[in-house]
């Protein structure tokens, strides 16, 4: 699933291709993608310019003509595509935002998982935007270490939960504990505040690494999509031996997740 680092790669890019534009029309070719009445959200984006794209945790949030704004959450396997209009559909092209240059947006989702939904201009006060918790860009020391001091949730439990922290998914989630070198399974309530403090710059430096890397993505859209899903640099997810200490990578599932760790490197406090 994408996360922070590979949706603002989303947003940057599709920021090239379709701002100013307008959509003329949109198709709905599987509705159940649209959280609204499919006719009151074809009629809500039609003849209106994306006037920007924004982006909250892992939500796209596109700005229109006329305060119209709708938000997009790529889930799994969701992707874009800028093709001409006059373009065949791929199979699984399921929203289709025809602009007036004779341009698509097109919205592809292999699974169908993916959702989009209007929303007002104060989208930051409606859910499900108003349920997520700050970015670790944004969220303060004594913010987060409140919200886990009494905690029995594990570390790596808590940066997944988008209510405590929002934008990080279960890969740069086993980044950060491996940088913070502590055990994935250790009490977020055993955290003091200094090393409250030292997860969320360690969070920020990870994201930050990630975004760059995605970069390299903007000017170089091709035919595979908008997607996000770009090669990063990873330490310690997916690999086989600890690239600091050499020793093999351990793999457990933790609350239904795969969860890579150093032993000897990620010391867990009970």
């Amino acid at each position: 699933m994408p996360e922070l680092p590979e949706v603002e790669t989303v947003r940057q890019t599709l920021k090239h291709f379709v701002l100013n534009k307008k959509i003329i029309s949109a198709d709905l070719r599987y509705p159940k993608i649209i959280e609204d009445e499919p006719e009151i959200f074809k009629q809500a984006v039609s003849n209106k310019k994306i006037l920007d794209i924004d982006r909250m945790g892992k939500y796209l949030i596109f700005l229109l003509e006329e305060q119209t704004v709708f938000i997009a959450h790529l889930r799994m396997e969701g992707k874009f595509n800028i093709k001409s209009t006059d373009t065949f559909y791929q199979k699984h092209d399921h929203i289709i935002f025809h602009f007036d240059d004779g341009t698509d947006m097109r919205y592809n989702d292999t699974r169908k998982f993916g959702r989009m939904k209007l929303v007002g201009m104060n989208y930051v006060d409606e859910p499900p935007l108003s349920q997520l918790g700050k970015e670790p860009f944004d969220i303060t020391e004594e913010e987060l270490y409140r919200k886990i001091h009494h905690s029995s949730l594990a570390v790596k439990t808590v940066l997944l939960d988008q209510h405590i922290m929002s934008g990080i998914g279960n890969i740069y989630a086993n980044e950060i504990c491996f940088h913070m070198k502590i055990d994935p399974r250790t009490k977020a309530s055993r955290l003091s505040k200094k090393r409250t403090r030292e997860l969320i710059e360690i969070s920020v430096s990870v994201l930050k690494e990630a975004i760059k890397q995605g970069g390299t993505t903007i000017h170089s859209f091709d035919a595979n999509g908008i997607h996000g899903l770009f090669q990063v640099k990873l330490s310690v997810h997916g690999q086989k031996n600890c690239t600091v200490c050499k020793n093999s990578i351990k793999k457990i599932m933790l609350n239904g997740r795969g969860t890579y760790f150093c032993p000897f490197c990620q010391k867990k406090r009970y």
